[in-house]
């Protein structure tokens, strides 16, 4: 089930006047991971204030019991319901323009599920669901589903760039295998790919004992990756790694923030800062470092610290872990560490994302002084994209709480 503080995301406030007069007429957008929708929120200044979230604990008092059909709802001053909308108008949820199996070229070699074959099984997170499917022999496999239901374009991009990667990347024992591309039905369009499910949880999980030999994995696969491929993950944490149960090792997944030599390479997100601070986490469970902007941190502030606090289970003393730790970080920050992962040896590449034709359909986007009809290309809004006859994939689905009760999840 997906944490109740990971379930709403809001885009911020719209102020109809000035933000400091508490009577000016405020718009939230709240998008529901759970539902998969977007649900905007009317209210007044005074209770939504600028850079202040509290749209999203508002929404979900009451976000399971709204109608499938409703797109706003009006709350008062104390926040509580006061009215609804089922205009569609009123739908700010951006057009996604899922791009056709073909576009991907290398993708023609992969094995493909059609959307409608798996069975929610569990929602895991934003994005990511365990599903279920039967394979050609008839055999059922549990896998995790990862989509991308925005139509943001640094999300377009993200998603992109992920399935190009993990369909290149060789296997490895340390890397979250790659299964299948998900289709729609209708069109055959890429809205997802599955992995292999690994139970157990992550390494977030306090419960689960570290190993020393996990450790070396991490560093040998955070070298491969960099080294060998020219692949930076940028996002190395707890919550990205899981033990196998069947062959005791563990795995890296999640490359949506990946970066490919230059290509997306962000500032204060290296590997190997990333492998300093998740296993600082993992042996002391001290999460106060993910609150800090990763351009304002350092891994000299951790491994400076003269004593880690242990707070899980471990096979080996916490100085082993460190010793082991500052060696390789010394062998890595070695001069000449950034030539090395810009010219590594077998650099993965691929094309950069096109322009769905999608974009290239005209829409009217307002009109001139004289009553003439504009007309633009390019992003628009889903109820734009409906209005002009544009395939529109959908995502909505009820709440998680409700199929707990015991309504169907099969598609």
């Amino acid at each position: 089930m997906i944490k109740p503080e990971h379930r709403f995301i809001s885009e911020g406030q719209g102020y109809f006047g000035s933000h400091e007069n508490p009577k000016t007429e405020t718009h939230c957008n709240v998008w529901d991971w759970d539902q998969l929708r977007m649900i905007k929120i009317k209210g007044t200044a005074k209770l939504f204030p600028p850079e202040v979230d509290r749209e999203a604990p508002i929404l979900a008092q009451f976000a399971d019991y709204l109608s499938p059909e409703v797109r706003a709802v009006t709350v008062d001053e104390d926040g509580l319901l006061s009215g609804i909308s089922t205009d569609p108008i009123e739908d700010d949820t951006m057009f996604v323009p899922y791009l056709h199996v073909s576009t991907f070229g290398s993708l023609a070699a992969c094995r493909t599920i059609q959307y409608s074959k798996l069975q929610e099984l569990d929602r895991l997170g934003p994005g990511v669901d365990l599903s279920s499917y039967k394979d050609e022999s008839g055999i059922p496999k549990m896998v995790a589903f990862k989509f991308n239901p925005w139509g943001k374009t640094v999300r377009l991009h993200m998603s992109w760039d992920e399935i190009n990667l993990l369909e290149r990347l060789p296997p490895h024992p340390n890397i979250l295998p790659f299964d299948r591309v998900v289709l729609d039905d209708v069109e055959s369009r890429v809205i997802g790919f599955t992995t292999k499910y690994i139970p157990g949880g992550t390494l977030e999980n306090l419960k689960v004992p570290f190993r020393l030999e996990w450790m070396r994995q991490l560093l040998q696969v955070v070298d491969f990756l960099n080294l060998e491929l020219g692949i930076m993950h940028q996002d190395i944490a707890p919550r990205n790694l899981l033990v196998d149960p069947d062959t005791h090792e563990v795995l890296l997944f999640d490359f949506d923030m990946a970066a490919c030599g230059k290509k997306g390479l962000r500032d204060g997100r290296d590997d190997v800062a990333g492998v300093v601070f998740t296993l600082y986490e993992i042996i002391t469970n001290d999460t106060h470092f993910t609150s800090i902007p990763h351009w304002e941190r350092t891994m000299d502030t951790v491994q400076n610290i003269p004593v880690w606090t242990c707070n899980r289970e471990l096979d080996s003393d916490v100085s082993a872990f460190r010793n082991l730790l500052n060696e390789w970080v010394a062998t890595r920050k070695s001069k000449g560490d950034i030539e090395r992962y810009l010219n590594a040896p077998n650099r993965l590449t691929w094309p950069d994302l096109p322009t769905s034709p999608d974009y290239n359909v005209r829409f009217e986007h307002g009109k001139t002084v004289d009553g003439e009809s504009i007309w633009v290309t390019g992003p628009r809004m889903r109820r734009t994209a409906l209005e002009i006859g544009q395939y529109c994939f959908r995502w909505e689905r009820p709440p998680q709480s409700r199929l707990l009760k015991g309504e169907s999840s099969v598609r």
